[in-house]
């Protein structure tokens, strides 16, 4: 975190995004579009701060929704292209997903089939695609595979039904988490072997998210010639959907310590939560980063971090430091702005992190506080 954001300044917790970095992630992924003539979305599932779509806006062509809310809040609050894929459309949505979406993606010919005429008499033009699983995937978490055995998304090879392709304009597939793409560039080879020869037949292939474009190791002229290899041998536009890259390390959780136990070692808890505000410290799992911390033992004073709901299991993870930690020290964990706003919850009635943004021009500016009401109107 740059020294001219003062945490002290933010309530606790608090989720502050820097916009500097942001368009530096930005700025790497239109580099991409530049040099390739493919097209990059966000991916609302990993990033829905909404108050910085119009700087997102300036360099991406639109958004990618799985639902009708995301689709929704990507058509108001961006204005560019919204597409949308889910693994089974709700009947009484699709009228109005139709109103918000160009692109529709289907899991199924089944779902194609049933919501076909909705889209051809939606009084515009909705370019649909179907989702193709080519059961390769090199993802080691099970719950983020979606190529593993008896897996629910996208029809694999023996399923796929040539004759009802008319009015399919493109495929879609995803297959990747967090990875380089050394995994991308091996993963085209089987959809291409299993897919090619209705590839040609569309307008363009979605290749999904999961790229870590952003990341300082990625290897971006690798990403550029699988672009390119659908383009050159096929003709058609190309798509990319990253929620992640977008964001990656742009974004911190301040929080503060509330009290210190020791039951075998020192337990600092905190007035944040792995299982309400990173959920995916406990589903992916892993141990965030905080800044001014070592690992365990690293430096001379070592503590667990737990937060403060009633779960054994809402524990953030061991860090150590050079001077003793007290109740009232502040805390900043990176890299804390995908799958944190967009996944956290008020388990236990526990108040949701505020919202901050950094801008150059304004400094910090808290652009959402959180409070009992937000608990209860979630409930009956």
């Amino acid at each position: 975190m740059n020294n001219d954001i003062d945490v002290k300044a933010l309530p606790t917790p608090c989720y502050i995004v820097d916009e500097r970095l942001l368009i530096k992630n930005l700025e790497t992924l239109n580099k991409v579009q530049e040099r390739t003539g493919c097209n990059i979305l966000l991916a609302l599932k990993g990033f829905s701060m909404f108050s910085v779509f119009p700087t997102v806006g300036k360099y991406l062509k639109g958004i990618t929704s799985s639902s009708l809310f995301e689709a929704r809040l990507g058509y108001e609050r961006m204005g560019k292209e919204v597409h949308i894929y889910a693994p089974a459309y709700i009947d009484e949505e699709f009228d109005e997903i139709v109103k918000y979406c160009d692109h529709i993606v289907f899991n199924s010919f089944d779902q194609w089939k049933r919501f076909k005429d909705k889209v051809k008499n939606a009084g515009k033009k909705i370019e649909c695609g179907i989702r193709v699983n080519p059961e390769y995937s090199e993802i080691e978490t099970p719950i983020y595979n979606p190529c593993y055995k008896y897996s629910r998304l996208g029809v694999t090879l023996p399923n796929f039904k040539p004759d009802e392709l008319d009015g399919i304009d493109g495929l879609h597939f995803h297959t990747m988490c967090e990875q380089n793409s050394d995994t991308l560039e091996r993963t085209i080879k089987v959809v291409d072997e299993k897919f090619g020869e209705y590839i040609k037949k569309m307008k363009w292939i979605n290749l999904g998210g999961g790229h870590h474009i952003t990341r300082p190791d990625y290897d971006i002229e690798t990403l550029v010639k699988s672009i390119m290899f659908f383009k050159d041998k096929y003709g058609v536009d190309v798509y990319l959907e990253p929620g992640e890259a977008i964001a990656l390390n742009t974004g911190y959780l301040v929080a503060k310590v509330l009290d210190i136990v020791n039951n075998g070692m020192n337990i600092a808890i905190l007035d944040t939560s792995a299982a309400c505000h990173m959920p995916d410290v406990i589903e992916m799992p892993y141990r965030p980063n905080i800044i001014g911390a070592g690992k365990p033992e690293e430096y001379p004073h070592t503590y667990r971090f737990g937060g403060l709901t009633c779960l054994a299991g809402d524990i953030i993870g061991d860090y150590s430091f050079k001077e003793p930690l007290k109740p009232g020290d502040r805390l900043v964990f990176c890299d804390m702005a995908h799958y944190t706003m967009v996944k956290n919850n008020t388990f236990n009635g526990v108040n949701l992190p505020s919202i901050a943004l950094y801008t150059e021009k304004d400094g910090i500016k808290i652009v959402k506080r959180f409070g009992y009401e937000d608990f209860e109107g979630r409930l009956s």
